[in-house]
């Protein structure tokens, strides 16, 4: 079985990647409307599933999983375009939750 990618390392294949081409990275303007674009696709996607708007015959089938991707490569090539380690955004945000709303959900009991 493969080894999960860390997210500092889908990081890296994404630069590698964009830096393949002279055009490299997009200014971030076009890459938050590009970020907005994929979020309205799986917002589309979301609402075909379990929404009350169902799909038109002549659509396109697009799986949740695609629409992910297609979103988090987009935000990945924010970050990158921006000097952001991801890893280290979400720990710091993690962190910020854990503090900030430590009482404020019911904790499930822990099992033994």
């Amino acid at each position: 079985m493969e080894k999960p990618k860390s997210m500092h390392e889908l990081q890296q294949e994404v630069d590698k990647y964009i830096n393949g081409f002279e055009e490299g990275y997009f200014p971030p303007l076009e890459l938050l409307a590009r970020l907005t674009e994929e979020l309205g696709e799986l917002s589309r996607e979301v609402q075909h599933v379990y929404g009350m708007k169902k799909k038109k015959s002549s659509e396109a089938i697009r799986s949740l999983e695609e629409e992910t991707g297609d979103l988090l490569f987009v935000l990945v090539c924010f970050a990158n375009s921006q000097g952001i380690r991801l890893d280290h955004a979400l720990d710091t945000v993690l962190q910020k939750f854990k503090d900030r709303d430590a009482d404020r959900w019911t904790k499930k009991e822990e099992t033994k």
